[in-house]
């Protein structure tokens, strides 16, 4: 990948946001990471961390910190801040988070009305906040990542329940990022070819895998960090292929593959069953009602 761009900027100093801003680091291929976090001083440690980084590695991506504000000219920013709240849920738990986040999406947005670089939204439950921040903002280029974790995981786990490399396993994950997920089994190949899904067992794995994560160490960040960086060197122009991303189609906010060339997207839904149709519905009639829940945040937005 020889190609740069310019800055990306990262809001949210956390576990996702570390990870990706290391990446970024690390991958090279952006002038800048500007870093802004809700603790100036979390965000000015960070960036220290990059620095030395950076010197390490021999990285040229420069790290600084930065406002929200500040960051209108940058190719991309990646939002990931999260609220202090107490998440007691233990269904639905990533949309636990939408009262308490909601307002801190909502004001971020406000910060960058008119942005006209990539967004990618990754704060839960990130179909809905996706929507508020694009309509907050009236930015254009406004994606959310879950989608892409939900499909790799559907992927390692059918693989691993059919005992085939993970490698010839194509198939995806839509709707929304949480309980309303729907898996696209009709579709699914192993080497090209029509294949019996174990819908149980691997549901149960991928409900499995974010416990397992959580209770090791806190939170994921390596497998939401690497889907930002796919959906950032696609939407930005430096890899063309389809990437699964929370998108606006035809006026419902769900994760869909979105397939890009040269940085221009194209959603494309896959060929579903009756039951796959009727799943999907009922995740967007959800997210729609989520969607609602906050949209008195956009009250006075631009």
């Amino acid at each position: 990948m020889s190609s740069r761009t310019g800055p990306v900027g990262v809001i949210g100093a956390g576990a996702v946001g570390q990870t990706v801003a290391a990446l970024l680091v690390a991958a090279g291929w952006c002038e800048e990471v500007l870093i802004a976090s809700g603790s100036d001083r979390s965000a000015a440690a960070l960036v220290t961390d990059l620095q030395d980084m950076a010197q390490i590695v021999g990285s040229p991506v420069r790290a600084q910190t930065a406002q929200p504000a500040d960051m209108r000219d940058c190719a991309a920013v990646v939002v990931a801040p999260r609220a202090k709240f107490t998440n007691t849920a233990t269904a639905d738990v990533r949309m636990a988070g939408l009262e308490a986040n909601a307002p801190l999406i909502a004001a971020l947005a406000r910060s960058l009305t008119g942005y006209e670089g990539t967004a990618v939204v990754v704060t839960n439950p990130v179909d809905p906040l996706t929507w508020l921040f694009a309509r907050a903002s009236g930015a254009a280029r406004v994606y959310g990542v879950g989608s892409a974790t939900d499909t790799a995981r559907y992927r390692l786990a059918l693989a691993a329940e059919l005992a085939v490399p993970v490698e010839s396993v194509a198939g995806h994950v839509i709707g929304e990022h949480g309980d309303a997920s729907v898996l696209c089994t009709s579709t699914t190949r192993i080497d090209g070819r029509r294949v019996h899904v174990p819908v149980r067992a691997v549901r149960a794995e991928l409900g499995a895998r974010p416990r397992r994560i959580n209770a090791g160490i806190g939170r994921g960040r390596c497998g939401p960090a690497g889907a930002v960086l796919h959906a950032l060197t696609h939407a930005l122009g430096l890899e063309d292929g389809p990437v699964e991303l929370s998108v606006d189609h035809q006026g419902a906010q769900l994760g869909l593959p979105v397939h890009f060339t040269a940085g221009r997207p194209a959603v494309r839904l896959p060929r579903l069953d009756p039951a796959e149709r009727r799943l999907l519905a009922a995740a967007d009639h959800k997210i729609h009602l989520a969607c609602k829940t906050i949209s008195h945040h956009l009250e006075g937005a631009r």
